[in-house]
Formats: structure tokens, C-alpha cells, sequence
């Protein structure tokens, strides 16, 4: 099956992992239809399934309804605005990319119990990021679709807020779900030059 003949997400269900895994996509648009809470809970209840150091269950998740992703969606838009010169136009693509977010079928942030010691940190990160993975790939087998975006907004004062995440808690990734209003083909990704076999 080539990458322009695979079926939209929201028919692969019931499928192996590997084939969830090769199904995957990041998905930038939605449908309107919303996500359930029973969903949601049933992907968090896969997210902590993730491996992780001595089981130390280091992640947080914080589910955004409406009014707290359009808050997230104002703090990411001012840091967007104030690289526009003209004050209206800032002030317009401030308000555009707060409704969209708030417009976003579901968003989950990802965040971590920040530790000390550094090498906690890193496997806690770690961790962290098997579980967004773990999220992503039981959204495609509910017929869902996931975007995990990562960036500077993660460490913003206003968008910590929105999110309610405390003090002690790092944000890793913010996971938008819904349902897939396109599935994009897979890109290429090249296994032999990045695996080294050693005697």
C-alpha cells in the first residue's frame, strides 16, 4: 500500500502496534466532532503505561477545556504579536491564534515533576516523552489524530497559567487531539543511514 492509498485515520481501529505506529501522523486539522472525556481518559490510562525509572511515575497531565486553551492560545499569540510592528495587527494575530485553540477538539499538556539531580531529569524526560508517544499511538487506534508541539511558549509565565501547571512541574509537549479532518501521506524516513551495526 503506497502513502497516497492509506485509509483516513479514523478507520484503522483495532489494529497491531506496529501498525499504529506506521499509521501515525501529526495532524494540524480537525473535525468539529468533539472528544469525548471517556476518550481522553482511556489515552491518559495508556500514557502511564510508559516506561520509567524504578517507577517513579514522574508526568502530570493537565486536560485544557475551552476557556483554558483559549487562555494558552492568547499567551503563544502574544509571543507571536510582539514580533509584529503594526499594534492592530499584533493585536488581530493574538486573537486568531487564541481561537483556535480554544476551537481545538481536545489538548492535553504533558508535563514532568522536576528533579534535582540531573540525570533524574533527563530519564523523567524521557519517560515523559514514551508517554506522549503512547498517547499519540492509542489516538490512532480510536480513530483520532494528535499534534505534539513543543516550543518556548512551554516555559511563558501566561501560558503555565492557562495550563495549571504549579511550580516544580515542567512542560514537555502540549498533544492536540481530535478527529483527523485529513490524514497527510507518510514523508520518507531513511533507515540505513542512521543505524551503525558494530562487530
Amino acid at each position: 500500500m503506497t502513502a497516497s492509498e492509506v485509509p483516513p485515520l479514523r478507520y484503522l481501529l483495532h489494529m497491531k502496534p506496529t501498525d499504529a505506529i506506521r499509521e501515525r501522523r501529526s495532524i494540524r486539522q480537525f473535525t468539529d466532532r468533539p472528544v469525548t472525556r471517556e476518550e481522553l481518559e482511556s489515552l491518559l490510562a495508556v500514557a502511564v503505561l510508559a516506561p520509567n525509572h524504578h517507577l517513579t511515575q514522574p508526568w502530570r497531565f493537565h486536560v485544557l477545556g475551552p476557556e483554558a486553551r483559549y487562555a494558552y492560545g492568547l499567551a503563544l499569540g502574544q509571543r507571536k504579536a510582539r514580533k509584529i510592528e503594526d499594534p492592530e495587527k499584533g493585536r488581530a494575530v493574538r486573537e486568531k491564534v487564541a481561537e483556535e485553540h480554544r476551537a481545538l477538539p481536545a489538548m492535553i499538556t504533558v508535563a514532568v515533576v522536576e528533579q534535582e539531580n540531573p540525570e533524574t531529569r533527563e530519564e523523567d524526560y524521557a519517560a515523559a516523552m514514551m508517554a506522549v508517544q503512547n498517547i499519540a499511538l492509542a489516538a490512532v487506534e480510536l480513530g483520532l489524530g494528535t499534534h505534539i508541539k513543543t516550543g518556548a511558549v512551554m516555559t511563558d509565565p501566561a501560558a503555565r497559567a492557562a495550563a495549571g501547571v504549579p511550580e516544580g512541574e515542567r512542560i514537555v509537549a502540549v498533544v492536540n487531539v481530535g478527529e483527523p479532518a485529513e490524514a497527510p501521506p507518510m514523508r520518507p524516513r531513511d533507515v540505513a543511514s542512521v543505524v551503525t551495526w558494530l562487530p
